[in-house]
């Protein structure tokens, strides 16, 4: 068993996609101190592990039991655009930021494993790596962007600190329950329509990959890394969809639907937002706009997943009876 297993780790957002997937891995790796904090219940409860209830904005009544935690993963987060209010993604992700910080400062914990979002980047059809300047347009990407800088801050008070950003494109996998598996579910029908285009690059990863290229900076010997959590494939729509076809929906059928069309939907529906029709006019634009963020740490060492996106899914699919759940 190595010393980390022996020390542990508490995860903030435990009960959440990542979060699970995380604790999975470390069972396996022999952590024996893992502790899950988040304000839900998680859907499967594993053997070994402690689960507390609790609020990521307010951890002032928050005791370890165990002082032999020396690792923080923070990857709670009010993520989804649209679907709250401005208010909430500030809320929960800067007060959660700085709640988390003052726990490892109180707790004497030097390591933290932030979860970000390519968010921080904002819209646009150029390219962007680690070296490119944030410009969010959406407060999800504020509020991500100024937890950045909360988390840093920590390190920079703390000599002795270790500090990971990962900036995850889209995550898919078992219990996603996100785009991946809404396009899953619409293959597995028989038919899909590419909404406005079909070379819009959607930057994404495997969850499993994203744990290993989180665990690939913490064994680095860096007191601070950065990195873009994505293939350095840049996939396109058509990319994804065709590897789904090829491997698993053999008989689905597709067609374009115009861009302009598109465009003059999203319109009309923002005009009558108030209507509250169920389709939001964000999450059209989202479809056609590209998020074409490059992982360029990561490839500097060598973490370029060849195959990735056909590896992915075949092992989601072995994973869930090919059910893509």
């Amino acid at each position: 068993m190595n010393n980390e297993a022996l020390k542990g780790a508490i995860i903030f957002g435990g009960s959440g996609f990542i979060g699970s997937h995380l604790i999975d891995n470390l069972l396996a790796k022999g952590y024996k101190i893992i502790t899950s904090v988040d304000i839900k219940k998680p859907r499967v409860k594993r053997e070994g592990v402690n689960y507390i209830l609790a609020d990521v904005r307010d951890l002032s009544t928050l005791s370890l039991n165990n002082k032999n935690i020396s690792t923080i993963y923070n990857f709670a987060a009010i993520h989804t655009t649209p679907g709250h209010e401005h208010h909430e993604y500030y809320e929960t992700n800067i007060l959660g930021a700085n709640e988390v910080t003052k726990f490892a400062e109180n707790n004497g914990i030097n390591e933290i494993i932030f979860t970000s979002s390519i968010s921080v980047y904002g819209a646009g059809e150029s390219r962007k790596t680690e070296a490119s300047t944030p410009t969010p347009v959406s407060s999800y990407g504020f509020s991500k962007m100024m937890a950045e800088q909360i988390h840093k801050a920590w390190h920079e008070r703390n000599n002795s600190s270790k500090l990971i950003i990962v900036r995850p494109a889209v995550v898919f996998g078992p219990g996603e329950g996100g785009n991946f598996t809404r396009l899953a579910s619409l293959l597995d029908k028989g038919f899909f329509i590419y909404p406005g285009r079909k070379d819009t690059i959607k930057s994404c990863i495997y969850v499993d990959d994203l744990l290993h290229a989180i665990e690939h900076a913490r064994n680095k010997d860096t007191n601070f890394i950065l990195f873009n959590g994505a293939y350095t494939t840049r996939y396109t729509l058509e990319n994804i969809v065709n590897a789904f076809q090829e491997q698993h929906f053999p008989n689905v059928n597709t067609m374009l639907f115009p861009k302009s069309v598109m465009l003059v939907g999203a319109s009309l529906l923002k005009a009558v937002n108030f209507l509250d029709i169920g389709i939001h006019p964000e999450r059209i634009l989202k479809l056609i706009n590209s998020t074409d963020v490059y992982p360029q740490w990561l490839e500097d060492e060598g973490l370029i997943f060849d195959n990735g996106l056909k590896n992915a899914l075949a092992k989601w699919d072995q994973n869930t009876n090919g059910s893509f759940k």
